[in-house]
């Protein structure tokens, strides 16, 4: 029986390591909300996360104002911004996620 307790535990990391992911690598910049909008999956359900400019600035001090500038600080910090985004997940389920300079 206390063979069982540390799969159990591993069992359970694996499931909360990997019950969001992001194996759609588009994103595209939102002008109005001068953020960057990409998905996450939990299965089959789809939720939508924007980068604040902010943010990315935040990551990447130097970037610029333009649409391109702000596409490759995302493109560059992908891995950081997932990471915030699980996070953000796992605190509160809504239909959104809006990601801000103080999520880095």
């Amino acid at each position: 029986m206390a063979d069982s307790a540390p799969r159990i535990g591993a069992d359970r990391k694996r499931y909360e390591q990997t019950m969001l992911n992001f194996p759609n690598q588009s994103r595209v910049f939102d002008q109005t909300r001068r953020a960057v909008r990409f998905w996450g999956y939990d299965s089959a359900i789809e939720w939508s996360f924007f980068v604040t400019e902010g943010a990315l600035k935040k990551l990447r001090p130097n970037m610029g104002n333009d649409e391109a500038s702000v596409l490759s600080a995302f493109d560059d910090n992908r891995n950081a911004i997932h990471v915030a985004a699980v996070r953000a997940y796992k605190r509160e389920r809504g239909g959104s996620y809006e990601l801000g300079a103080t999520e880095f």
